[in-house]
C-alpha cells in the first residue's frame, strides 16, 4: 500500500489537495498498474465488453451533497431544522446553503481550500456541512472545548483560510489567533456567528464578517463546485486526542457518503426521522449525520449543550425518534434529577459509543424508556464501523444478559469490507473463543483517506494492507467482536493481562459509584497493578478499602485495584475519559511499596 500513499501525499495531502492521479481514474475509466494491482483487479474487465460506455449518464462521483439537493426537491417543505423558536423547510435549507456556498466563493475559497469552524450544534454549524463542500471546500471541524493553544496549532496545521466562530467562543478564537500571528503572517478571516434566537449583545468589531450578513451577500442560483473524483476530501477531523496529540483525519466524499447511509440503517432511520442532535458536530462530522438526516428528510433539532432537562424537554415537545452519544451522556441522563425528567410516551432510539458502555448503564436506559443500540468506531472509521446487531432470540433472555450482550461491539456495518481481530506481530486472526485478545483492524470504503501532513503516521496505520485501531477485543463464535481494552490501557500485573475496561465494569455495578476509570500503577513487584480512579455520586461517602473490597468480591484478587482515588474524570468535549491524563498521575505516585 505504500506507493499508493506516496502518491497520495504528492497530490491529495498538498495545501490545496489538489487531485491529479486519482481523479484521473474516474474521468478516463482506466486504473494504473498500481491500483490495479492493490485491488487484485483484471485489466479493466468491463472495457473488454463490447457496448459498454462510462459517462456521464451512468457515473457521478458520490458526494453527500447530493442529500440536500434531493431533500429540497422533494420535501421543500418539510421542517429541516429547529433550534429553539427558529423553524427552516429543506427548500430554505437548500437556499442558504447555496447563498453561504456561493458568499465562500466570493471570499476566495476554492476547490481544496479549508474553512473551519469553532462551534457548538447551532444552525450554523449544519449548514456548513453542506455549503463548504458545494463551495469546493474542505471543512475542519475543530473542538469547541480545546484551549487557545491547542486551537492554535490545529488551524496552523489544517491551513484553514477562514475560521467560523461562535459568539460564545470568541474570546478562545481571539487567544488562539494572537498565538497563531506570531508564527504566521496570514491567518484565517474570521467569520462571526451570532445565535439567531438570543438577544444578547455581540461585539461584531472584532471580526471580519458576521454569518446572517455574509450569507445574505450570497447568491442562491450559484453553481456548485462538484468534486472532481468522489475520492476528493470533503472534511479533516482531528483525533480526540484521548492517547495523543491530535491528528489531522482525512474524509472523503465517497466515504462520507457511504458511512452516512451505514449510520441511517444502524439508527434504523425511516423517512423523516426527528433527530437530537446531542453528538457533537465537530466530533466524525456528527457521526455523518449532518448528511444522513437529510437523505431521510429528517428534522434536526439543534442543542447548544447537552443537559438532561433540555434533552428530555426536546425529546417531548419535538417528538424525538432518534439520538446519540457516549456513554457519559447516558450516564448523565440515568443519574438525572427526577424534577428534570419527563415521561417518555413514545420510543426513543439511542445510539451510544465511544467507549464500551457499562452494562449498569444499558439496563438504568431502558428501564427510563430509552431503546438502546451500541455501535463502536474511530476518528478514522468516519464514526460508527460496527454495531451490537440485534437478534431476535435475544430478547428472551434477562435483563442482565441482555444488557451484557448490547454491551458487545459487534458487526461491521454495510459500508465497510472487513472487520478482524488480528494479532498485530503475525497478522493472523485470532480464534473465535471470546477469550483470545487481539487488535481490531478495519479496511473497506469507510476507512479515512490517511492522516492529513502526516505520512509516517498514515503507513504506520496501514500497516499490512489493514488499518490498525489499536484496540483491543476478542471475537464470539458467533462473529460477534468485544473490545477488552486499548492497546495501551491493558495492564500487565505479574505476567498476567488486566483488561480495565472488566474492572470498571465491576465499579460501575457499586451503588455509590457515578463516573469510573482504571490505569496501571507502575509497581516494583508486580511491574503494574490496576489503580482506579473514581467519581461518586451525590450522597454518598465510601473510602478506598470499601471499593477495593468490592471488586475483591467481583473479581480475582490480582484483577482488584490496589489504589482508588476519589476525584472528578477528565473528559474530552465528546465524553471520552483521557486515560493519558490518569496514566501520568498514576505514574507520578510511584510504586506502592
Amino acid at each position: 500500500m505504500n506507493h499508493i500513499f506516496k502518491t497520495m501525499q504528492r497530490t491529495h495531502f498538498s495545501r490545496h489537495f489538489r487531485v491529479t492521479n486519482i481523479s484521473s481514474v474516474h474521468h478516463s475509466g482506466k486504473l494504473s498498474n498500481s491500483l490495479k494491482q492493490d485491488h487484485d483487479l483484471d485489466k479493466g474487465s468491463w472495457e473488454s465488453m463490447e457496448g459498454l460506455q462510462l459517462c456521464s449518464a451512468n457515473f457521478i462521483p458520490l458526494s453527500p451533497i447530493s442529500f440536500l439537493e434531493r431533500a429540497s426537491k422533494i420535501c421543500k417543505d418539510r421542517t429541516s431544522l429547529v433550534y429553539g423558536s427558529l423553524k427552516y423547510n429543506w427548500g430554505q435549507t437548500h437556499q442558504r446553503c447555496l447563498k453561504l456556498a456561493s458568499a465562500l466563493a466570493h471570499l476566495g475559497i476554492s476547490r481544496g481550500d479549508v474553512v473551519a469552524t469553532l462551534s457548538p450544534n447551532v444552525p450554523a454549524m449544519y449548514e456548513l456541512h453542506f455549503a463548504v463542500p458545494m463551495a469546493g471546500g474542505i471543512l475542519c471541524t475543530l473542538n469547541s472545548r480545546l484551549d487557545a493553544a491547542m486551537v492554535s496549532v490545529l488551524l496552523e496545521h489544517s491551513q484553514a483560510k477562514i475560521l467560523f466562530v461562535d459568539y460564545k467562543l470568541v474570546e478562545l478564537a481571539r487567544a488562539a489567533l494572537g498565538l497563531l500571528c506570531k508564527r504566521i503572517r496570514k491567518f484565517p478571516i474570521l467569520v462571526l456567528v451570532s445565535d439567531c434566537v438570543s438577544s444578547s449583545s455581540i461585539n461584531t468589531i472584532s471580526s471580519d464578517y458576521e454569518y446572517e450578513s455574509l450569507l445574505a451577500s450570497g447568491h442562491d442560483e450559484y453553481d456548485i463546485v462538484r468534486p472532481k473524483s468522489e475520492w476528493d476530501p470533503i472534511s479533516i477531523n482531528y483525533t480526540s486526542g484521548t492517547t495523543s496529540r491530535p491528528k489531522g483525519v482525512v474524509y472523503s466524499h465517497r466515504g462520507a457518503y457511504l458511512n452516512s447511509l451505514a449510520t441511517v440503517l444502524l439508527f434504523r432511520m425511516d423517512l423523516f426521522p426527528v433527530y437530537l442532535w446531542t453528538v457533537p458536530m465537530f466530533h466524525c462530522n456528527g457521526w455523518c449525520l449532518p448528511w444522513g438526516v437529510a437523505a431521510q428528510c429528517g428534522i434536526n433539532v439543534c442543542l447548544r449543550k447537552v443537559d438532561p432537562k433540555d434533552i428530555f424537554d426536546n425529546v417531548s415537545q419535538h417528538k424525538v425518534t432518534h439520538m446519540g452519544g457516549a456513554p457519559t451522556v447516558l450516564n448523565m441522563i440515568v443519574n438525572s434529577a427526577s424534577a428534570d425528567r419527563k415521561p417518555l410516551d413514545h420510543k426513543v432510539v439511542v445510539m451510544t459509543g465511544g467507549s464500551p458502555p457499562p452494562p449498569q448503564i444499558l439496563s438504568k436506559m431502558e428501564e427510563i424508556g430509552f431503546s438502546i443500540s451500541h455501535l463502536y468506531g474511530l476518528t478514522e472509521t468516519y464514526g460508527p464501523g460496527t454495531s451490537c446487531a440485534w437478534r431476535p432470540e435475544w430478547d428472551s433472555m434477562p435483563p442482565k444478559e441482555r444488557s451484557q450482550m448490547k454491551a458487545k461491539q459487534g458487526v461491521p456495518h454495510v459500508g465497510l469490507e472487513e472487520i478482524a481481530i488480528k494479532d498485530p506481530a503475525t497478522m493472523e486472526n485470532v480464534p473465535a473463543d471470546g477469550k483470545t485478545m487481539g487488535e481490531i483492524m478495519f479496511r473497506g470504503n469507510t476507512v479515512m483517506s490517511g492522516y492529513f501532513r502526516d505520512l509516517k503516521a498514515t503507513e504506520e496505520a496501514f500497516k499490512d494492507g489493514w488499518f490498525h485501531s489499536g484496540d483491543l477485543a476478542v471475537k464470539h463464535l458467533d462473529g460477534y467482536i468485544e473490545i477488552k481494552d486499548r492497546l495501551k490501557d491493558i495492564i500487565v500485573s505479574g505476567g498476567e493481562n488486566i483488561s480495565s475496561i472488566e474492572v470498571e465494569t465491576v465499579l460501575y455495578s457499586h451503588p455509590a459509584v457515578l463516573e469510573a476509570a482504571v490505569v496501571a500503577r507502575p509497581d516494583n513487584h508486580w511491574g503494574q497493578t490496576p489503580c482506579a480512579f473514581l467519581k461518586l455520586k451525590e450522597g454518598f461517602d465510601v473510602d478506598a478499602q470499601e471499593i477495593i473490597n468490592f471488586c475483591r468480591n467481583h473479581l480475582p484478587h490480582f484483577m482488584a485495584p490496589k489504589t482508588v482515588i476519589f476525584q472528578d474524570i477528565p473528559k474530552t468535549s465528546t465524553g471520552k475519559i483521557q486515560k493519558y491524563v490518569l496514566r501520568e498521575k498514576a505514574k507520578a505516585l510511584g510504586s506502592i511499596y
